[in-house]
């Protein structure tokens, strides 16, 4: 099951504000890539969750954004209502974490590429000898499984697992990470046995999920907060296809994004503006990149293989 997002206007975020004010227990204000992002909620495991996840903001800094966590028994599970003017958000029952993290960064996003010229990226971001590696693609396709899998190599350091900030200097791409830790899967053990402490010290969700420290395992130097972009691979998982890796011309890479959504389903707001921004963005991204494309149809080894000889070529 997904999510549905409904837009709502100025007066809608007012009525709904005033509806739910009474459940918010907790204000959290947290620093997402310098956006004061706020959440208002009742549920302890949300405001816990987000508190090891972000860095936190200063009290008195003004909110960019508003996130609400919230119930109501009258509508369905996992209703988004988001107001684009406001930049306010309400997340209706909704209790798988993942989301809701994702819908904060999207909602950081939203602010940054409208305003600032910052770009969001539904990817891992790593960084491999000092030449940083951006790693997309859908879901079921191996993407958490080989980020992790790259960090087995004390040679691979990372910004991010799941979502990055982009900034274009001239020809440089810089990869920002925007949060204080990571969430893991509870089966990140059983493929690559090098993370099993971390898992045995996690307290996982019902989901099988949990905010971890990764410092516990590689250590705090090879987590950075930027990077310059250089490489980008896109996983495919296609049982068809008898090529298991080639590079990619930033054309038909940009198609495969674009028929794709960016490989972001947590985007909140979509029209012409903004697919306009976004397809200048990606095209940037890939004419600054160099581009493969891994089917990993094989074993994770086997993938693993494949990425790394891409990061030597």
């Amino acid at each position: 099951m997904t999510y549905s997002v409904q837009l709502i206007s100025q007066e809608e975020k007012e009525e709904l504000a005033e509806r739910y004010g009474k459940q918010v227990l907790f204000e959290i204000k947290s620093d997402i890539y310098g956006c004061c992002i706020k959440l208002l909620t009742g549920q302890s495991s949300a405001k816990s969750r987000w508190e090891e996840n972000f860095y936190g903001a200063a009290y008195n800094i003004r909110s960019h954004g508003r996130m609400y966590v919230i119930k109501d028994p009258e509508l369905g599970e996992n209703q988004v209502r988001y107001d684009p003017q406001s930049k306010t958000c309400f997340l209706v029952n909704m209790d798988y974490y993942g989301w809701i993290k994702s819908l904060a960064l999207s909602l950081a996003g939203d602010i940054l590429e409208d305003e600032h010229s910052i770009y969001s990226v539904h990817g891992a971001c790593l960084d491999f000898s000092g030449k940083g590696l951006c790693i997309l693609g859908g879901s079921g396709v191996g993407k958490t499984t080989h980020t992790y899998g790259l960090l087995r190599d004390p040679k691979v350091r990372v910004v991010s697992d799941d979502w990055f900030f982009v900034r274009i200097f001239g020809q440089d791409l810089l990869g920002y990470g925007s949060e204080k830790n990571f969430y893991i899967r509870a089966d990140l053990a059983d493929i690559w046995t090098e993370f099993s402490d971390l898992v045995k010290k996690a307290s996982f969700d019902q989901k099988g999920r949990a905010v971890v420290d990764l410092r516990w395992v590689i250590g705090k130097g090879r987590i950075l907060p930027l990077t310059t972009l250089e490489n980008l691979i896109i996983l495919t998982r296609n049982q068809e296809e008898k090529e298991m890796k080639r590079e990619l011309e930033p054309s038909e890479a940009l198609r495969a994004l674009e028929d794709n959504g960016y490989f972001n389903p947590h985007l909140l707001v979509e029209n012409d503006f903004k697919d306009n921004i976004r397809r200048r963005f990606f095209a940037a991204l890939l004419s600054r990149t160099r581009i493969w494309q891994i089917n990993t149809v094989g074993s994770p080894d086997e993938s693993q293989r494949l990425i790394r000889e891409c990061l030597k070529d």
